[in-house]
């Protein structure tokens, strides 16, 4: 344990203190009354938030806004997200469970003291409730359970029951789709400093409030800033104690499995209810099975079939009327991993962070960490099943015992790093091919290295903030190349404009260039032919899955996100790529947003303006705030839109952080809205500006500079 004296309390006391961005700074006198107090400024700050990812785990969301959220709720209740969390918490060791339930101490606190209410609640006509000790876990569920790849398992399925199997490479992204983040650090014998530093900026959903919040968390033992998930104690991704710092992307590591069911119904004995059976590698199996309610405002109560296999949970009906069920590592060891959560504040070293991070089990992370020694590593944690390679590609057959796996996984790779550490969601940082099918393209990978080596100085906090907001478009040369190679004399003369253009083009996605938005129009309309080719037009068609994975089995989307493969491998199903690219210019052509370049306007921002997502019955005016937006899937500035469907940015960097292990003051971090969950405070989206021009504030240290609003 740290000395008591290693951390200086504030001259107050303990306390929820507060810097001008209203971000909050926790002081308590334990470990477990720092949790309390986390749990309690999550409940007051966020309290709609976290009250609503409380209700998603227990599938009670249609209770509070109707049949529209129907389809997660059936999910959650299949799939037994609150069943999963209360054996991962009554699984948690002594300690770890004690902190836990003070963090949910906390929470109930605040709605004992009044402070749960909302212009949210009062639009829904609904009340926060009392946590049960094992909700932190369940929302922590919510927010990664379809963080992996077995939704995109379903679409492969798709596209080999309607295309052919050997179809299924051609729409390969090398990621599983809306997925990604950055991290990078520089070792000390490169920095001004002499000292590491570690950056990067997450990629999630653009949910209002922010998924994560800039929280300092400190007692005797430790003194750490980084971000909370609000409604989970402690810092899991992204956190500087003073002597280490770290970061995570997504490793994009395969560790859900989908297998087919056969499932045989019995009459039951006597009174009973009927038996259900599925075929297991050495016979029928007993199914347990049951049935749950679902409330559902404005409409009728909803039955739901809960049925549990010895392999998992059965999540969804297959297009022949069979079922699937979804095998994942949490569910098989009865842990997520929060055993990492309080080492992890405690952490003094590398090493500590990484023997935090043994205790890992999902989602599988690419971790980056240094320390104030020097050091900086570069690990996977978590828990990837070693099992049969088809299981990554495709669902497999329940009865199969060549398909099945328990508790026996992957080894991980480790390494130390001498210059530069980089992770993109890319092949080279995930593992390779012992861990994932798929990874992200190497593009932002690459891109950020290149701007590492590229400086001609010692690196800088100033020089890893500039790094986030590159915009340079990674598969650019991969499209000019496309475009070159078109006969422009077969161009109609405003086609044959466009293409000269945009050959002369830099590649950047920033937001006042007319260059970005013509290329955008381009892309946009060859990923549109695509859809509507006769090649492709049948997997528009009815799938057979859930309505919940609609997304992940959109057509457009898919198209969009594969496209780089598509315009190579196409051929393969007859399509003429040269063919559509150069319609594509013709209808791009005549994209009559683009005419009026002159006037300033017809610019990629034009195009490409923030999406927040705000989750409430009806509008909150003035609660989503829109910008203008520069960076685009495949830049640096990952700020993503669906080429072909949709130009705004509904996902993108949930947060940017610098960590300096030379002088934590040093560091910055910055989200795209406010420390605030509250409509009505002046936090709710202060940052916004700051966050869409690439600039990050300073985290504070200094107690005297905070207000303390608890005196």
């Amino acid at each position: 344990m740290t000395p008591a004296s290693t951390y200086n309390p504030p001259a107050e006391g303990s306390g929820i203190y507060r810097d001008e961005w209203g971000i909050p700074h926790l002081w308590a006198d334990s470990a477990d009354d720092l949790a309390f107090l986390q749990g309690f400024n999550a409940a007051a700050d966020r309290s709609w938030q976290i009250e609503l990812e409380r209700w998603r785990s227990e599938g009670r969301t249609a209770e509070l806004l109707g049949s529209a959220v129907l389809e997660w709720d059936r999910f959650a209740r299949q799939a037994r997200l609150d069943h999963t969390a209360q054996r991962c918490f009554e699984g948690l060791d002594e300690a770890t469970r004690r902190w836990c339930g003070k963090y949910v101490d906390g929470v109930n606190q605040a709605l004992a003291d009044g402070l749960r209410s909302g212009a949210e609640f009062d639009r829904a006509g609904a009340a926060a409730e009392p946590w049960n000790p094992w909700t932190p876990l369940g929302v922590f569920l919510v927010h990664h359970i379809l963080f992996s790849t077995f939704p995109n398992k379903l679409f492969r399925a798709h596209v080999a029951r309607t295309l052919g199997a050997k179809a299924v490479d051609l729409f390969s992204i090398e990621a599983p789709v809306w997925s990604g983040s950055n991290a990078w650090a520089a070792h000390g014998s490169v920095t001004e400093s002499g000292l590491p530093l570690v950056a990067g900026d997450p990629h999630r959903l653009m949910e209002l409030p922010g998924v994560y919040q800039q929280v300092r968390l400190a007692c005797p033992e430790f003194d750490a800033v980084g971000f909370a998930f609000p409604g989970i104690p402690g810092l899991p991704h992204f956190a500087h104690t003073g002597h280490t710092a770290w970061a995570i992307t997504n490793a994009m590591a395969d560790y859900q499995d989908l297998f087919e069911e056969h499932l045989r119904r019995l009459p039951g004995r006597g009174a009973s209810a009927e038996r259900v059976l599925a075929r297991g590698p050495k016979g029928w199996e007993v199914v347990e099975a049951g049935v749950e309610t679902i409330t559902v405002r404005g409409g009728e109560p909803v039955r739901v079939e809960v049925l549990q296999t010895p392999r998992g949970p059965v999540i969804s009906q297959t297009p022949d009327g069979g079922a699937l069920s979804l095998r994942f590592p949490a569910s098989v060891e009865g842990r997520l991993g929060f055993e990492s959560l309080l080492p992890l504040l405690r952490s003094r070293s590398v090493a500590d962070v990484e023997a935090a991070f043994d205790s890992w089990v999902e989602p599988v992370n690419s971790v980056i960490t240094a320390d104030v020694h020097g050091s900086v590593r570069q690990f996977v944690a978590g828990l990837v099943p070693q099992r049969n390679p088809a299981n990554r590609r495709l669902p497999v057959p329940g009865f199969s015992s060549r398909h099945g796996w328990d508790k026996q996984y992957v080894a991980l790779p480790r390494t130390e790093v001498r210059r530069f550490a980089v992770s993109a969601n890319d092949r080279a940082a995930g593992g390779g091919d012992s861990v994932a099918l798929e990874f992200a393209p190497e593009h932002r990978a690459r891109k950020i290295r290149e701007l590492l080596e590229a400086a001609s100085e010692p690196l800088t906090a100033d020089h890893m903030r500039a790094i986030h907001s590159d915009t340079y478009l990674g598969p650019w040369p991969h499209f000019r190349k496309l475009l070159a190679a078109l006969d422009a004399d077969d161009l109609s003369p405003e086609a044959s404009s466009l293409h000269a253009r945009l050959l002369e083009w830099d590649g950047r996605m920033d937001a006042g260039s007319h260059l970005a938005a013509c290329f955008a129009a381009w892309r946009g309309a060859l990923v549109q032919r695509m859809v509507r080719h006769p090649a492709l037009s049948a997997l528009a068609g009815p799938t057979g899955f859930s309505p919940l994975f609609g997304p992940w089995l959109s057509i457009g989307s898919r198209v969009g996100f594969a496209l780089e493969t598509l315009t190579v491998r196409a051929g393969e199903l007859g399509i003429s790529v040269p063919v559509e690219a150069a319609a594509a210019l013709e209808d791009a052509a005549q994209d009559r947003a683009l005419e009026d370049s002159s006037k300033n306007r017809g610019t990629w921002g034009d195009r490409h303006q923030l999406l927040a997502v705000h989750v409430l019955p009806g509008d909150l005016t003035g609660s989503a705030p829109t910008r203008a937006l520069s960076g685009d899937t495949g830049c640096v500035l990952c700020t993503e839109s669906l080429p072909g469907v949709d130009d705004r940015s509904f996902r993108g960097p949930v947060a940017r952080y610098v960590w300096d292990l030379a002088e934590r003051s040093n560091s910055r971090w910055v989200v795209p809205f406010g420390a605030s969950g509250r409509p009505d405070s002046p936090h709710f989206a202060d940052q916004l500006p700051l966050w869409a021009e690439g600039e990050l504030i300073p985290v504070i240290t200094d107690w005297g500079r905070l207000r303390n609003e608890t005196r």
